[in-house]
């Protein structure tokens, strides 16, 4: 505990039975330190009780024993590229506090993030969905407009657009769905995949990425679940990295 005052690191990973402290109370403990430590948790108990209380104290992933290297590369991989993209868009945001607007960039006039916008969502599969184009015309006016849905909810934005912002949004979070499942599905072929291991954790939840290979596998009876306004949120983020 000491330690970690001094060195400050930025991922721990933390096994979850241990000799003089379970993980879950080391976590507790740290993030009393900074809250902004991520961590990683590695054990052998397979509880979906201790499992969902590693995740509710904190834990951005669980891996089980015997580990396998490459989903460890992989989930320390992706922790990192979400690390940049969030000291990224704070530094945005500080652009932003000190009323330096993006309208006055010749990059944003140029719309850099609509390519960036379409390939992701052409990686995701869902490129032809009706609920993409909703998702496309949300984020450019976001995008166009310097909103982000802290200051505005997705029901104001969709009514800007439409009579029937339900309808909008209900397009929009079954395309965000399809993308989950078809994640999903790659990861099931190559866990390693470049596609799934990008995506599943900087736009979707790994968790419920995972409930969904387990669904697919016929392990479980739920989905994995979506929540569009994180969805939309993290797109944003990634395509102002």
């Amino acid at each position: 505990m000491e330690d970690l005052k001094l060195v400050k690191p930025d991922i721990i990973l933390v096994d979850l039975l241990m000799p003089e402290m379970d993980g879950i109370t080391f976590i507790k403990k740290s993030k009393e330190i900074d809250p902004d430590f991520h961590f990683v948790m590695i054990s052998q108990v397979s509880s979906k009780d201790m499992i969902s209380e590693a995740y509710e104290c904190g834990v951005e992933f669980y891996i089980q024993k015997p580990i396998n290297s490459i989903e460890v590369e992989s989930v320390l991989k992706n922790i990192s590229q979400s690390l940049i993209l969030k000291r990224t868009v704070e530094k945005v945001q500080s652009l932003f506090n000190t009323n330096l607007s993006f309208n006055s960039s010749p990059v944003q006039d140029e719309k850099y993030w609509l390519p960036k916008l379409k390939t992701i969502l052409q990686k995701l599969g869902i490129i032809g969905e009706i609920g993409s184009k909703d998702i496309i015309t949300i984020i450019n006016y976001m995008m166009e407009n310097g909103e982000t849905l802290e200051n505005s909810t997705l029901n104001e934005l969709c009514s800007k657009f439409t009579d029937n912002p339900k309808s909008m949004e209900q397009r929009m979070r079954r395309a965000a769905n399809t993308g989950m499942i078809n994640l999903a599905n790659l990861g099931l072929e190559d866990y390693s995949n470049d596609v799934f291991t990008e995506y599943s954790t900087n736009l979707y939840n790994f968790e419920q990425v995972r409930k969904e290979m387990d669904y697919i596998r016929g392990k479980s009876c739920k989905h994995g679940n979506v929540k569009i306004k994180n969805f939309l949120n993290s797109i944003m983020l990634y395509i102002q990295d």
